[in-house]
């Protein structure tokens, strides 16, 4: 079936040159080819408009690109970052220590504050294993004093407000219009070095699942 043409090539540019430029630049790249081909295959104004609102929907749930997180034995990425308290934490500080460092996707939500909580309620263990626990996601400092404060988190949250160390550990999503650090968690050795990854947890039983892993390999 064939549908009264309604848009031009001049239309289209006009519909591409309208459309905004993700944070990587991607909309316009993406959504002029499906637009010209719309146009000039004759495809009338209420389709169009249908058809380009579902790509720009689809454009903004679905990650541009997703970093591979860093290899068992390699070094863990460096970062500092502010804490809930403003104080700048870095990884270097926590070196001849392990360190548990747990990105999750959002301050008082159900899985982090339950995730969260077994941290909290397994890092007396984890202390005594020479473990430093920390949390980061892209919330502000605030944010994460709020959710300290209200389950008396005693372990340090950091704010990645732009992402940087989550991409760096290949821990980030980005859906154009938004994004969130995975539930990803990377035990790292006294020397600096990855020495478990965490890629799907099971956020009630994580802290569990850590202490006895770190059990292991402090044993060796």
């Amino acid at each position: 079936m064939h549908y009264p043409l309604c848009y031009g090539e001049a239309a289209a540019a006009r519909i591409v040159a309208a459309a905004p430029p993700s944070r990587h630049g991607g909309h316009r790249e993406l959504i002029a080819p499906t637009v010209v081909f719309i146009a000039m295959n004759g495809i009338c104004a209420m389709r169009l408009g249908a058809i380009l609102l579902t790509l720009l929907a689809l454009l903004g749930t679905t990650p541009l690109y997703a970093a591979d997180p860093p290899s068992i034995g390699s070094a863990a990425p460096e970062f500092s970052l502010p804490d809930q308290n403003g104080k700048t934490v870095r990884l270097a500080d926590w070196r001849g220590r392990w360190v548990v460092l747990y990105f999750y996707p959002k301050d008082d939500t159900p899985g982090c504050t339950e995730e969260a909580c077994s941290f909290r309620d397994g890092v007396a263990a984890l202390t005594a294993l020479g473990a430093q626990v920390i949390g980061i996601s892209v919330d502000n400092s605030d944010s994460h004093a709020a959710f300290a404060k209200k389950y008396h988190l005693p372990f340090p949250l950091l704010a990645d407000t732009d992402a940087g160390v989550a991409r760096r550990y290949g821990a980030f999503s980005d859906w154009v219009v938004t994004g969130y650090a995975k539930r990803y968690t990377f035990l790292i050795d006294p020397q600096g070095r990855i020495a478990r990854a965490y890629l799907k947890v099971d956020t009630a039983h994580h802290s569990a699942e850590i202490l006895a892993d770190l059990k292991q390999l402090a044993a060796r």
